[in-house]
């Protein structure tokens, strides 16, 4: 039995690509009609019609166009992809796990990125995760600490939901310990299991006060682990606004401080774990960059993944479109 609820179009946007096809059946059964008409009035007068065209049938004729005009109804209804019922697959995944670390430091409100680094550093997130393909993605936020803000998962939607939640209230008034980011990333890999790829993103200007940034270092080298810096700011630098005052963080001596994008921490921290540096640009040159460089790791199998899908049913109108050409031929 097929409920209501259930039925679907898996390709209801066809039925534009129909309307022309449908105006053109129109025209075809007024065509036919009129002709069929106009030939038996010249052909003999209605005197003489029942006589001399004894084999000549209008009823056969209607019947016809109720034939061609059902064919032409169920194919358009098959173009549609009727969906009823829904079956359960399991389906194998390949991909990688890559878990983005987004700093969430005071000098990321420097606004030598526009509209801020924070900011700037979102939208280059969302081109990365959007154009990549069968990877699950967890965001981690550091400052002096570091906390997953996002666990792994291939449900983007809900990462950027995560991500959103990201703005200038969630920014800590600590400094920088990309040590932390790494630890926090190192440790939610070792839950997950056996990996051989251990995929790290760290945006970040670099301004950092790790503690023992040299000892995690070694620790996910020999781990595996392939860290991919993304440098925010500019080496100019700029002053750090401060979010309720009217001005910029200040030094001990009253002076300004300006927060500069740190290339060289960044570069040598990726290039020695076998991953790239990459430097924010206007353009989307950085993301593309770094996402091939993503895309060259080999995949890896992922847990499989139960999807319901609905059946298709375009089959039973096809043929029965089939059936109604026939019969319209064969009468």
């Amino acid at each position: 039995m097929i409920l209501f609820t259930d039925f679907s179009f898996g390709a209801l946007e066809s039925i534009f690509f129909l309307i022309p096809i449908a105006v053109l059946f129109c025209i075809l059964i007024v065509y036919k009609t009129k002709k069929s008409v106009l030939c038996s009035s010249m052909l003999v007068s209605n005197r003489w019609a029942k006589l001399l065209l004894k084999h000549f049938s209008k009823l056969r004729i209607y019947f016809k166009m109720i034939f061609l005009f059902a064919g032409f109804l169920f194919l358009s209804v098959a173009f549609l992809r009727p969906q009823w019922d829904k079956k359960q697959d399991r389906v194998e995944q390949e991909g990688r796990d890559l878990f983005i670390a987004l700093d969430i430091s005071r000098s990321m409100l420097a606004e030598d990125e526009k509209p801020s680094r924070l900011e700037a550093a979102k939208k280059k997130i969302k081109k990365l995760v959007k154009n990549l393909s069968c990877e699950r993605v967890g965001l981690i936020l550091f400052s002096g600490a570091a906390f997953i803000q996002c666990p792994l998962t291939n449900d983007y939607g809900a990462f950027f939901l995560f991500l959103d939640d990201v703005d200038v209230e969630t920014i800590s008034t600590g400094t920088t310990a990309i040590d932390q980011a790494i630890k926090k990333a190192l440790e939610s890999f070792e839950k997950i299991g056996n990996r051989k790829n251990k995929l790290l993103a760290l945006f970040t200007d670099g301004e950092d006060f790790s503690t023992n940034l040299k000892g995690i270092k070694e620790l996910a080298f020999s781990k595996g682990a392939t860290i991919f810096t993304f440098g925010v700011g500019t080496e100019g630098g700029a002053p750090i606004p401060l979010v309720k005052e009217n001005g910029h963080q200040k030094d001990e001596f009253g002076k300004v401080v300006i927060s500069k994008l740190n290339v060289g921490l960044l570069k040598s921290l990726s290039h020695d774990s076998g991953g790239i540096f990459v430097r924010s640009t206007q353009d989307d040159s950085d993301i593309i960059l770094l996402m091939d460089r993503v895309q060259k790791i080999e995949k890896e199998r992922l847990e499989d993944k139960n999807v319901i899908r609905p059946e298709e049913q375009y089959c039973y109108f096809a043929f029965a479109s089939f059936l109604c050409f026939l019969l319209e031929w064969l009468i």
